[in-house]
């Protein structure tokens, strides 16, 4: 599904389309240039999903843990700053992406072999201008 000139103010249908497959998928990777809008948008997702805490890129720690409003486990990933893959089984990501918790992950690229024969929505941020965004979503099923 392709979404085209999304604004600030039209973020949210993205983001409600994005949590509709959320159902029956718990990984989410959000794919796109520095400064492309993926923290923006994942800032949105939260919103809807009515996440308490503060949405924050993790950019040093690799993951931030939310919860939402029904108390579902929510993990933001940034493996922009990592330089091997051992960093991430480090952390044990197994934990994470095998649970039924949703797993939100910036800069998949980085990881994209532990993806390889999973199930998940990849979601491709492009500019369109300097304010809006063309932002493609797809299932893999690997």
């Amino acid at each position: 599904m392709l979404f085209e000139s999304v604004g600030l103010n039209n973020l949210h249908l993205p983001a409600e389309y994005i949590i509709n497959k959320a159902e029956h998928l718990n990984i989410l990777t959000f794919k796109g240039e520095m400064g492309m809008g993926k923290t923006t948008l994942i800032k949105t997702i939260c919103a809807a999903l009515q996440v308490v805490d503060e949405v924050s890129s993790p950019s040093f720690s690799l993951v931030n843990e939310y919860k939402s409003a029904t108390g579902k486990k929510i993990f933001h990933f940034d493996f922009y700053r990592i330089k091997s893959i051992e960093e991430v089984y480090d952390i044990g990501y197994e934990d994470y992406f095998f649970s039924d918790s949703i797993c939100l992950i910036e800069w998949p690229e980085k990881v994209e072999d532990l993806l390889l024969g999973l199930h998940y929505l990849e979601v491709n941020i492009s500019p369109c201008n300097n304010e809006t965004r063309n932002i493609l979503v797809n299932e893999i099923n690997g």
